[in-house]
């Protein structure tokens, strides 16, 4: 069976701190080698995108040496972590940026999410935008009129349907975002974490939508997520990228498994070292101390003691309008629950340059077992600090209930009383 999506030795590299092609010297020099059938010499420089390994070289590969083969109905999940190479693979997939060596043959259109708006025009209207993204797949007008109610319905923007992009919300765009790429029919369809913008809802609707168009339709999906829980759930075989190459191929559950015991195994209680994440530059997360009980000893919690996180940080200047979110996630990558400030309570309006963040959860709902931490903090709307695996912690079993029966259930625990009454 011929692959609907070939890919043999692709490789992307970025000079640091350079927007365009680069200097005069280089290109000329490229020009030079490249006529005289030699090797491009700036090819040897970066050569990986280990993120804790310092380089005296401006250059560095975001992907190398890719190969990989994608046949017709695969739901194929691509994991790793922050700086692995994800989406700039999915940018070259989908034509948003050149490869720097190494080519793709593709047998089939493809529809493409990979950024809040990304393909819409900001001036016009949702309605505006299917047309234009329908006509960018090569489809007639006849034929995006016939899909537009399905997808305004799907969206849920039929109220807002012929408003400006531009005054939408991010959850309206990826709404309508995913709408449009999944119904206007492309052969293949390549999908990016935006789908964490949207609610729950919709995020459940998304992946049965995936289903749909892989099980019933044949048609192909590439998916990137971090939730473990939608990869295993959707997808049929599974790509896990580690400093830009591929260290995994194959079986889902296998490859979730390789993925969580590898990062497991680089996590540091020491953050600042940490160079796999995204920003760290403003505001960067130091340190994760875990305690348990209510004189704050440190020691592994208990189910049902209280839990406290103290995670601290420090900043190059004073933070704004700050959000602290916690994702704390079983050993298969499950997420058991997330803290939010702006949630249990309020952003905070200001914090000084330096200083820590303490989470308090009353009576701990995890039963025993091993869990993992991932940290982000937005100020002003935008990621300042996101780091996976940040720490992680064990929970001994306790009596939760107060009963001495200890669950024998892979879940939180809820507080709750059952009575019986007679009709």
């Amino acid at each position: 069976m011929e692959p609907v999506i070939q890919i043999e030795n692709l490789s992307k590299m970025y000079r640091l701190g350079v927007i365009g092609t680069g200097t005069i010297s280089h290109d000329l020099n490229r020009w030079w080698h490249k006529v005289r059938g030699k090797e491009d010499p700036y090819l040897k420089i970066g050569e990986s995108n280990i993120g804790n390994e310092k380089s005296s070289s401006e250059y560095v590969w975001a992907i190398k040496d890719i190969n990989l083969k994608v046949n017709k109905g695969d739901v194929m999940g691509i994991i790793g972590k922050n700086g692995a190479g994800k989406s700039t693979l999915l940018k070259i997939l989908s034509k948003v940026t050149g490869p720097t060596t190494g080519n793709i043959k593709y047998n089939g259109r493809i529809g493409s999410l990979l950024e809040v708006g990304t393909g819409f025009h900001p001036e016009l209207t949702g309605r505006e935008n299917i047309y234009l993204n329908g006509a960018i797949l090569g489809m007639t007008k006849s034929e995006i009129r016939l899909k537009l109610d399905e997808i305004i319905d799907f969206a849920g923007v039929n109220r807002y349907v012929d408003t400006p992009v531009k005054r939408y919300s991010s959850g309206m765009k990826v709404r309508l975002g995913f709408a449009v790429a999944a119904h206007l029919e492309p052969e293949i369809l390549v999908v990016d974490e935006v789908l964490a913008v949207g609610d729950a809802e919709f995020q459940k609707k998304a992946i049965g939508k995936m289903k749909d168009v892989s099980h019933k339709e044949g048609r192909t999906v590439l998916f990137v997520s971090h939730n473990m829980a939608s990869i295993q759930n959707l997808c049929s075989t599974l790509v896990v990228l580690e400093s830009g190459t591929i260290s995994f191929n194959g079986n889902v559950k296998q490859g979730i498994q390789q993925y969580l015991l590898s990062a497991k195994s680089e996590t540091e209680n020491n953050l600042a070292s940490r160079k796999d994440r995204i920003g760290g530059v403003k505001f960067k997360f130091t340190h994760v101390e875990i305690y348990s009980g209510s004189g704050l000893n440190k020691l592994e919690p208990q189910t049902g003691e209280n839990l406290y996180m103290k995670i601290s940080y420090q900043a190059i200047e004073e933070m704004k309008n700050v959000l602290l979110r916690i994702i704390v996630l079983a050993d298969n990558g499950e997420i058991k629950f997330v803290c939010n400030n702006n949630h249990s309570s309020n952003l905070f309006n200001e914090i000084r340059r330096k200083g820590y963040f303490i989470c308090y959860i009353p009576k701990l709902r995890l039963i025993g077992g091993n869990y993992s931490i991932h940290l982000r903090c937005v100020s002003q709307k935008e990621i300042v600090d996101e780091i996976e695996f940040a720490s992680s912690f064990s929970v001994v079993e306790g009596d939760f209930f107060k009963t001495g029966k200890i669950p024998s259930i892979n879940s939180v625990l809820v507080e709750h009383k059952i009575d019986y009454h007679t009709i």
